[in-house]
C-alpha cells in the first residue's frame, strides 16, 4: 500500500547570478558583437559617454585594420563537400586632374581657319565637355573636399542579378503582358539564381485581367531561362546544370552529360566514375571527361552578379617581433571607447533620494560595464601571451613547428577555468606575420609517434599538404598511401584520419587530382 511521506534534504550547489551569466555571455562574443552591446548600453545609460574623437560606432576598425583571415575559405561547393570549378577593384587616380583628361596637344590650324573662330569652337567644346562630365542626372559626379573628382565616383557600380535580367528583358520586343510575367519571375529569384517558389504561386501573385494562366507563366519562365548568366531561373540543381549544358558543342558529350545530371546525380556527387561507366556502358575515360566537363559548370549562377560577399575580421591582438622577442599588443580598434560621466555620477551621489532607484541601477550598470570591458580585454591579452609563449616556434618556422596545446594547459598557467579559456578563444583573432588566425587554431591534441615524442594535428596537416603538393599528377597519392608514408616516418594514422585532415585542408580526393598539372 502506497504511503505519502515528507522529508527535508539539504544540499549545496553553485548557481550563477544573472549578472555573472551575462558576463559569461559577453566574454564569448566577438569584438564586433561586444562593441554593439556596449553601444546599446551607451545609448540608454546616462552615466556613460563616448570619448571625444571616436567614430560613429565603438570598436569600429579603420580600413587599414580590416584583414581577411588567411586560413578561411568560402565553400561554394555544388555537391556535398566537393564543388564545381565554375565560376574589382580600380587603379588609383591620385593626381589626375581635369586638364589631363580633356586636354589635347597643340596642333597647327589648317589653312583657311580663322584663329578667333578656332578659339570660340574650342571654348564651346570645353563647355560641352565640362557639362557632360559634371552635369546633372545619373552620371553626375560628386566633388571631393579639395575640389577634385572623388575616386569612388569613378568606380563602376555593380548591378544586381535582377537588374541585369531586367536590362536584358528591355532589349526584347515583348508584349506588355508577357514582359510583366517575365519580370515577376525575375523578382522571385533568390541570390543563387534559383526559382524557389512554385509557378502556381506566381500565377496567384500576378494581378492581371484576364488572370494569367499556368501555360503563360511556363512560357515566361523559358524566356527568363534563356537569359544570361546561363542556368538562371532553374528550379533545382539538375535543371540549372542542364540549362548550361546547351553550350557543349559535342552532341554525344552533351547527351551523356544530360543523362548523368538528370538520372545519376548521386554517383556524380560521389565521383563514382566506375559505377557510371558500368551503368551507362561507356568507357571510363569518356565518363571521366564528361564528369570533368560537368564540374566546370556553375551550380549557383546568381553569384556571378552583384558585389562579392567578402567577410572581414578585425584582429583582437597583434603579434610583432620586438628586439628578437615576440610581443603581444591589444588592437585598440576593437576596444569600445566609453567612459564614466563623472559630473553626472557626482551630482547623483550628492543629491540622491530614496525614489531614485532607476538611476541607481543605471549607475551600477555603468560601473559594471566599464569593469567588464577592462577585464575582458585584459583576459584576451593574457591568453594570447600564453599562446605566443608556447607557440613561438610556429611564428618562426611555420605550421610544421606547431606543438600540441590544450585548453587546460593555458587555464592552469593563468589560474583560469578551462571553460573561460574556451570562451576567450571563441571568435577572437590574432594577427601575426604568418597571417590572421583564430585563437582556437593554436590548440590541437597531442599525437604520439613511435619514438615516444608528440606532434600536433596542425603539423600533421601541414605534412600531408606538403606530400600532396609534391606528388606526381599521373600517380597521385591516395589516403591509404599517405597513411603508409606517415607510418614509415614514425607517425601512425588511420586512413580515415588522413581523409579527415585532407578534407580540412580542402584538398580534392585522388580521383579529381589525377592528371592535373
Amino acid at each position: 500500500m502506497l504511503s505519502i511521506q515528507r522529508h527535508t534534504e539539504q544540499r549545496q550547489q553553485q548557481a550563477l547570478s544573472p549578472r555573472l551569466q551575462r558576463a559569461v555571455w559577453l566574454l564569448q562574443l566577438s569584438s564586433t558583437d561586444f562593441a554593439h552591446e556596449v553601444q546599446s548600453v551607451l545609448g540608454r545609460n546616462p552615466f556613460l559617454e563616448g570619448e571625444e574623437g571616436e567614430g560613429s560606432e565603438p570598436g569600429a576598425a579603420a580600413d587599414s585594420e580590416r584583414i581577411e583571415p588567411d586560413h578561411a575559405a568560402s565553400n561554394a561547393d555544388g555537391f556535398g563537400s566537393d564543388g564545381f570549378e565554375g565560376g574589382n577593384g580600380f587603379d588609383g587616380l591620385d593626381g589626375l586632374d581635369g586638364s589631363q583628361i580633356i586636354s589635347a596637344p597643340d596642333l597647327p590650324l589648317p589653312d583657311g581657319v580663322d584663329a578667333s573662330a578656332a578659339e570660340t569652337a574650342e571654348a564651346l567644346l570645353d563647355a560641352v565637355s565640362n557639362d557632360s562630365w559634371h552635369g546633372d542626372g545619373l552620371t553626375r559626379l560628386r566633388r571631393a573636399e579639395d575640389g577634385d573628382i572623388s575616386a569612388l565616383d569613378l568606380m563602376a557600380a555593380e548591378l544586381t542579378l535582377a537588374a541585369q535580367l531586367h536590362s536584358q528583358l528591355d532589349l526584347l520586343s515583348l508584349p506588355e503582358r508577357d514582359a510583366a510575367l517575365a519580370r515577376a519571375i525575375v523578382e522571385s529569384l533568390d541570390d543563387d539564381g534559383y526559382l524557389r517558389v512554385s509557378l502556381d504561386e506566381i500565377v496567384d501573385l500576378t494581378d492581371m485581367t484576364p488572370p494569367a494562366t499556368l501555360q503563360e507563366v511556363k512560357i515566361a519562365l523559358c524566356r527568363v531561362q534563356s537569359l544570361e548568366p546561363a542556368g538562371v531561373g532553374a528550379r533545382n540543381v539538375a535543371e540549372c546544370l542542364t540549362l548550361q549544358l546547351q553550350a557543349v558543342e559535342c552532341p554525344e558529350m552533351r547527351a551523356l552529360a544530360r543523362t548523368i545530371v538528370n538520372e545519376h546525380m548521386e554517383s556524380l556527387a560521389r565521383h563514382d566514375v566506375a559505377k557510371l561507366a558500368r551503368t551507362l556502358h561507356q568507357p571510363q575515360s569518356q565518363i571521366e571527361a564528361v564528369c570533368e566537363r560537368i564540374r566546370r559548370l556553375d551550380p549557383r549562377p546568381g553569384w556571378r552578379c552583384g558585389p562579392a560577399q567578402v567577410q572581414y575580421v578585425v584582429p583582437d591582438v597583434i603579434v610583432r617581433k620586438v628586439r628578437g622577442q615576440w610581443a603581444v599588443q591589444l588592437n585598440s580598434a576593437v576596444v569600445p571607447r566609453v567612459r564614466m560621466n563623472r559630473v553626472y555620477a557626482e551630482l547623483f551621489q550628492r543629491h540622491r533620494r530614496a525614489n531614485d532607484q532607476a538611476l541607481a541601477d543605471h549607475l551600477k550598470e555603468a560601473r559594471w560595464t566599464l569593469r567588464n570591458v577592462e577585464q575582458r580585454f585584459a583576459t584576451i591579452v593574457q591568453v594570447a601571451e600564453a599562446i605566443v609563449e608556447r607557440q613561438h616556434r610556429f611564428l618562426d618556422h611555420g605550421p610544421m613547428a606547431m606543438r600540441p596545446l590544450g585548453l587546460r594547459e593555458i587555464a592552469d598557467a593563468l589560474g583560469l577555468h578551462e571553460s573561460t579559456v574556451s570562451r576567450v578563444t571563441n571568435n577572437k583573432f590574432m594577427m601575426t606575420p604568418m597571417g590572421v588566425f583564430e585563437l582556437k587554431y593554436f590548440f590541437s591534441r597531442a599525437l604520439t609517434t613511435e619514438s615516444g615524442k608528440t606532434c600536433s594535428g596542425t603539423a600533421l596537416r601541414s605534412l600531408i599538404k606538403d606530400m600532396i603538393e609534391a606528388e606526381s599528377p599521373d600517380a597521385p597519392l591516395s589516403d591509404a598511401d599517405i597513411a603508409r608514408q606517415l607510418a614509415q616516418q614514425g607517425v601512425r594514422l588511420a586512413r580515415r584520419t588522413v581523409t579527415k585532415y585532407r578534407q580540412l585542408l580542402r584538398i580534392d580526393p585522388i580521383e579529381r587530382r589525377r592528371g592535373r598539372a
